[in-house]
């Protein structure tokens, strides 16, 4: 993935940030309350009808989104934001990734992380052309254990490099911990590059 010419360039866009059950979706669904109709971006599976959990989990995300909003679920962020006139609200790019993987295969992670980069770029590149609203959650996983498997590492690497990639891009970046909100939007952002050293 490489960084976006200007840091905030995607002048309409908000990134969400935070661990599991901080309120994130529920901060990221109040940015855009005041808007008559927005489209809301599923990125998750369908819901399987034996895993009762996440059938509840999905009627609940649903059932408090006010009735002008339309869903989509798709795997093609991108397109979704292009076609809307409405403001965008995407949730999440952590089961986006996962979907993208599943798309190419998780038997060759290197292929897979080459196509989650190309994504990735087009993403921001789209961000930074719309002039619609867009508000865009995500997960920090990163903050526990390093995962003992190639698979469980590849996710929390290339989350981490999704999430900064957008947050990079985005005008506004949120995190959100334990229903608190700290507003990042105006922190500095790590290089991307290794540091230089002037000549002694």
């Amino acid at each position: 993935m490489t960084p976006p010419a200007t840091v905030g360039a995607a002048a309409s866009t908000t990134f969400v940030t935070g661990p599991v059950r901080s309120g994130k979706s529920r901060h990221a669904e109040h940015l855009l309350a005041g808007a008559p109709a927005v489209t809301y971006v599923a990125t998750g599976r369908p819901a399987d009808p034996a895993d009762v959990e996440w059938i509840r989990r999905v009627a609940n995300h649903r059932d408090r989104r006010p009735a002008t909003w339309r869903t989509v679920e798709t795997a093609d962020v991108t397109g979704a934001i292009r076609r809307s006139v409405d403001p965008v609200l995407v949730d999440c790019l952590g089961t986006w990734l996962t979907a993208l993987v599943d798309g190419s295969g998780w038997d060759d992670l290197d292929a897979a992380a080459a196509h989650v980069r190309r994504e990735g770029d087009a993403l921001v590149e789209t961000l930074c052309a719309t002039e619609v609203p867009v508000v865009i959650v995500s997960n920090e996983v990163g903050w526990s254990l390093v995962a003992t498997t190639p698979s469980g590492r590849f996710f929390q690497d290339e989350l981490g490099r999704l999430n900064a990639l957008v947050a990079a891009a985005a005008a506004r970046v949120h995190l959100v911990v334990a229903g608190r909100v700290l507003d990042l939007s105006a922190s500095p952002v790590v290089p991307s590059g290794p540091p230089t050293h002037p000549d002694a």
